[in-house]
């Protein structure tokens, strides 16, 4: 039954990646057409507009599944965490939209059903996080051109994020900052779907 509804799912995401695909075109033309001398090229239009457009449907997707699971609040503390987390230290990228898309989504909404068996184990899930900040973080877009003299300010920034749940103690941000920890690992001879 659960395979049934994940089959729902991916399927809906794919239909949703084509539209959100083809609508960055569309508007990318349509503002090339508006003011054609003053706008990059459609190609760099799309790709900028593509983005935004699928984070739009994470977030909204995960937003709708977490309202109807009843993780509403859960779900938009787990998506504030790992965004909060992930501007400062980076992480890898999934293959394709649709990967990103899926992944995201399943994680933001499976972590606040998921935390509340991990309360027993916040201390270590937070202190995994900070060791693997400490030693792999940042790992920033290689689009970002990003000067190497801010990296050790975005470790130390990414470490105190992760340090604050010390403090705060709550088991949706520890797993938040752990599933993100995750992504700036530099893995030999990693293949992401």
């Amino acid at each position: 039954m659960v395979s049934f509804y994940m089959d729902i799912c991916i399927s809906l995401i794919e239909g949703i990646v084509i539209t959100m695909n083809t609508l960055s075109y569309k508007v990318a033309f349509a503002i090339k057409q508006a003011n054609p001398e003053g706008t990059s090229s459609i190609e760099v239009m799309q790709y900028s507009l593509s983005i935004l457009f699928n984070t739009a449907c994470i977030i909204i997707s995960s937003l709708v599944i977490g309202w109807l699971t009843g993780q509403w609040k859960g779900t938009i503390l787990t998506l504030f965490s790992i965004a909060l987390l992930r501007f400062v230290s980076g992480g890898v990228h999934l293959k394709s939209a649709k990967a990103c898309n899926i992944a995201s989504i399943l994680t933001c909404t499976i972590i606040p059903h998921l935390s509340s068996f991990l309360d027993n184990y916040i201390l270590l899930i937070n202190g995994v996080s900070l060791v693997i900040m400490a030693i792999s973080a940042p790992k920033p877009d290689k689009n970002a051109q990003l000067p190497i003299k801010w990296f050790p300010f975005m470790k130390v920034i990414a470490m105190l994020l992760v340090l604050s749940n010390f403090f705060i103690g709550s088991s949706v941000i520890g797993l938040a900052f752990f599933v993100q920890s995750l992504t700036v690992i530099y893995w030999k001879r990693r293949v992401l779907l």
